[in-house]
């Protein structure tokens, strides 16, 4: 399987997206940008990443969500100073409004990460209209269905299955299982440990599990569990690990 992000293919080993959050609010306070997002971005292209993803809120379970008017205020300044400065650093923006989106990747976003599942009906049509890449991570947040895989795989067959019909590219499709975004922590542990079942979906997988919180402790201490996921990624052939400490997961890697 492979992924196609603007003129790169990705389809073997485990790659880096580095997380960029354009907010004061995101629950690693080292990951906020507020007037450095240029020298960020290119500190992590040098330590090893390979997309750069750019979120304008906050998606903690207890966050607050902010209108699609003040994520844009946030996220469309930083994609337009990094584009200028960084044109060839693959940007993905992590929203799930249409509406920013579509203004990001008229900006040069070459992405979009959607943690809502397509929640926007319109996202699909604004991804196709511009050839972009997506990924679509499942948020079982609330979810009624008591079987966890199966709920994985229905929202995300559906998600896909309208991705296809807008006429998004197969192979522009990556597929993010939403730790974090469960019932419960045991329900996160599950899916990590068994993350690669969902290779029978017919898509890459994203794993985001860097620094969140069923890993334990204050999040100040969870890198050594984190690099533990990323080794367990690479164990199971997963193609990225959304990260954010990017130089310390990129030698995890390549240590194997």
């Amino acid at each position: 399987m492979k992924f196609v992000v603007r003129d790169k293919t990705f389809e073997s080993g485990t790659h880096v997206m580095g997380i960029l959050n354009a907010n004061d609010t995101s629950f690693f306070a080292l990951s906020r940008i507020f007037d450095d997002e240029v020298a960020r971005a290119e500190k992590m292209l040098v330590d090893g990443a390979e997309i750069i993803d750019v979120g304008g809120q906050s998606t903690a379970p207890n966050a607050v969500r902010i209108s699609e008017i003040e994520e844009a205020s946030r996220v469309l300044p930083v994609i337009e100073r990094i584009k200028g400065e960084l044109p060839d650093a693959i940007i993905s923006v992590d929203t799930f409004y249409s509406s920013v989106a579509e203004e990001a990747l008229a900006l040069g976003a070459d992405m979009i990460n959607d943690v809502s599942c397509l929640g926007d009906k319109f996202m699909a049509e604004v991804v196709a209209e511009y050839g972009a890449s997506i990924c679509v991570m499942h948020n079982r947040r609330g979810s009624k269905n008591p079987d966890m895989w199966l709920d994985k795989e229905l929202g995300l067959m559906r998600a896909t299955d309208t991705l296809l019909r807008a006429g998004v590219d197969k192979n522009k499709i990556i597929l993010d299982g939403g730790i974090g975004f469960n019932l419960n922590h045991n329900e996160d542990r599950e899916l990590l440990q068994r993350y690669n079942r969902l290779d029978t979906l017919g898509y890459p997988l994203l794993l985001g599990a860097s620094r969140k919180s069923f890993l334990g402790g204050e999040v100040e201490g969870r890198l050594s569990a984190t690099l533990d996921t990323t080794r367990l990624a690479v164990k199971q052939k997963i193609l990225f690990v959304r990260v954010h400490d990017v130089k310390e997961n990129k030698l995890t890697i390549d240590l194997g």
